[in-house]
């Protein structure tokens, strides 16, 4: 039986990760300290004879006894609510955490993927964005911590692989939503959701002509597991390339949810990219891989889930304590 470490196991696409590679029949070992996290994400797994959970922070020294072959490293915030309130944290598990995870990989001899994130072209000056594009990002701004936590990330995943010969994949995630994601982190989706249900007036920021691409989950995870299992080293964007802008998306909302609340606009928060589309490519090609589930589709799915909280998870707001990792 193959056998799997995932970090982050406990977040919303590491969740997913666990779900499927228990399908397949691997053994998993899902790791997350919990911070952004959230075990009721992974509960059901708690039940498999395959699945084990190991509470750790990869800032610190990994130990996994035992012989691995895969790790997928997903420890991160994600979302700008996150990673502005613990932008040193997000700096360290982009960093040091990738380091210990690369050096597991090597003493186990296993294969490892690891999470990059469309942020690393910044705000693009070329559209759609390729892996082949060197970005468009402000290192001291305040998204810098995350988008360079990123962009490092790659860089030290490639010099393990040069230098050690490491078995190394990348993968560069463009937006993604479904089943699990918090409802207050932020990311649009859930923030529209959320006040959508809650009788509230939808918040777009800027006049709402940023574009974004969404990816349904089911999707994004079928690209991961094909890039871990492909020969490729260099980055694979792994997106929906169906591009709409936040304003025409927030009508969407409106529609879906049947609700006849406004659209309220805000300034448009410092280094916010205006537009964002994946050329699949490479993923069509090496991977055999493009997605599936249509925004229509995909959406209906997302808000069956987020309607089946309770009122109590729908009014509440997010009150993680970050006082142990601001250092």
């Amino acid at each position: 039986m193959k056998r799997i470490l995932i970090t982050g196991a406990a977040g919303f696409l590491g969740s997913h990760l666990c779900d499927r590679f228990i399908a397949e029949g691997y053994y998993v070992i899902g790791m997350d300290n919990l911070i952004t996290g959230d075990l009721k994400n992974i509960s059901h797994l708690f039940k498999e004879k395959n699945f084990e959970f190991y509470h750790h922070d990869v800032t610190k020294f990994v130990h996994v006894p035992g012989k691995l072959d895969y790790i997928l490293h997903f420890a991160s915030p994600a979302s700008p609510i996150d990673y502005l309130k613990i932008p040193i944290q997000t700096l360290k598990v982009g960093a040091m955490g990738t380091h210990n995870l690369l050096g597991l990989a090597r003493v186990k001899k296993a294969r490892i993927l690891i999470a990059s994130t469309s942020e690393v072209y910044g705000d693009p000056l070329i559209h759609p964005q390729t892996e082949d594009y060197y970005g468009n990002v402000n290192t001291i701004g305040p998204r810098g911590v995350y988008d360079e936590a990123k962009r490092y990330q790659e860089a030290i995943t490639m010099a393990y692989h040069t230098f050690h010969g490491l078995e190394t994949r990348i993968v560069r995630i463009f937006n993604t939503y479904g089943p699990r994601m918090r409802l207050n982190d932020g990311r649009v989706i859930p923030a529209f959701i959320g006040q959508a249900l809650r009788g509230e007036d939808l918040t777009v920021f800027g006049d709402g002509s940023q574009t974004r691409s969404f990816c349904y989950v089911d999707d994004q995870v079928e690209g991961i597991f094909r890039l871990l299992h492909s020969d490729y080293h260099l980055p694979v964007n792994i997106g929906n390339p169906d591009e709409i802008t936040i304003k025409d998306f927030a009508e969407e909302i409106i529609k879906l949810t049947g609700t006849n609340q406004k659209i309220i606009y805000k300034p448009l928060p410092k280094d916010d990219p205006m537009q964002r589309q994946p050329n699949i490519d490479k993923a069509k090609e090496i991977l055999g891989w493009e997605s599936k589930v249509g925004r229509a589709e995909g959406m209906r799915l997302t808000y069956e889930y987020f309607k089946s909280l309770s009122p109590e998870e729908l009014a509440k707001e997010e009150h993680k304590d970050f006082a142990n990792y601001i250092h």
